[in-house]
């Protein structure tokens, strides 16, 4: 054989052998019919018993969710709005309007945010939401916009405004965590580094108020875990904070590790480091998956709990799953 047909050879194997490796990686779900139907299955997951505890949290349900609609999935925020009523966010666009497992499942929501389908991507793309208890009102961070958008309970939008302290920010790495703090005030986490050799550190902003409104942006550094990037945060009754932070760690099929961190918003200095520490590795025999959502929630009995909800990004190796983490507080 002539070497330039050795040569050839040897591309084509290479590429094909590159094209099987990597085709799991993203592979996308079977095309379904288009459905609009509005309903969700919870199909609990096989736990054995006291299978998953990490630092102050205890795995105490795992729920595979499936929907027929084709809009759902993606999950990247989670609200509680309710007693028994959950709310996630996807990047396509889409709310998920639910109730917690246990509960009847009927009635759910799956709705757009916005009617428009013009740069459907970086005009839909949701990555964080927050939400005032009192009013209802709810904020989500728009990462293809660097963008904060505030909504009625209703999820109609009331106001809008683009965030200048975000425009350095990555197209693909924007404001992936945004929390209210009681106070009042907002804090806006990137996922993105600031810079080569940085480790756990991440661009951050600290609003006075309404970042819709006039409140100014004050830049700070985020300080989390080397290797991992935060996807979610929200505030204990305590006042500090919990970080949802995810690594992925191997894109055939993908993979990730997920942390969570504590943080006090009391000690956030614009300008400064703001420090996290880790909490708890969920790791195997964790059920794994991309979880980019994160509530906390009193329940009527007294206990506390966490709420986690992943995105399976369209893959068919991936799984929306929803967690129910019960927090021992003097672990904390």
């Amino acid at each position: 054989m002539a070497r330039f047909d050795r040569v050839v050879l040897r591309r084509f194997f290479a590429l094909a052998i590159a094209i099987v490796l990597l085709s799991p990686v993203w592979l996308r779900s079977p095309a379904e019919p288009p459905s609009r139907e509005e309903r969700l299955t919870l199909i609990p997951l096989p736990l054995l018993p006291a299978c998953c505890s990490a630092g102050p949290f205890d795995l105490i349900g795992a729920w595979q969710l499936v929907s027929p609609h084709q809009d759902f999935g993606g999950y990247s925020a989670l609200l509680q709005v309710q007693p028994g009523r959950l709310l996630a966010f996807s990047d396509r666009g889409y709310s998920l309007a639910f109730a917690e497992p246990g509960e009847p499942q009927s009635p759910i929501r799956i709705a757009p945010l916005l009617e428009d389908s013009a740069r459907l991507k970086d005009n839909r793309d949701i990555e964080a939401a927050t939400r005032d208890p009192d009013s209802g009102l709810i904020w989500i961070g728009l990462e293809g916009r660097d963008a904060i958008a505030r909504h009625r309970p209703d999820l109609h939008r009331e106001q809008f405004r683009e965030i200048a302290g975000m425009r350095d920010w990555p197209q693909n790495q924007g404001p992936e965590a945004l929390l209210r703090l009681r106070d009042g005030r907002f804090v806006a986490l990137c996922e993105c580094n600031p810079g080569w050799f940085q480790g756990g550190r991440h661009p951050a902003l600290l609003f006075s108020g309404d970042p819709t409104g006039e409140a100014a942006a004050q830049a700070f550094t985020f300080a989390g875990i080397d290797g991992y990037r935060p996807t979610d945060m929200a505030q204990l009754p305590d006042g500090r904070v919990l970080i949802l932070v995810r690594q992925l760690v191997w894109p055939v099929p993908a993979r990730f590790a997920i942390k969570i961190l504590i943080a006090d918003p009391a000690e956030i200095v614009p300008g400064k480091i703001w420090q996290a520490r880790e909490l708890a590795d969920l790791s195997d025999p964790w059920p794994v998956d991309n979880y980019e959502g994160l509530a906390i929630e009193r329940q009527a009995d007294g206990s506390l709990v966490a709420w986690l909800i992943s995105d399976e990004n369209g893959a068919a190796t991936q799984r929306v799953l929803l967690l129910k983490l019960r927090i021992d507080e003097a672990k904390l």
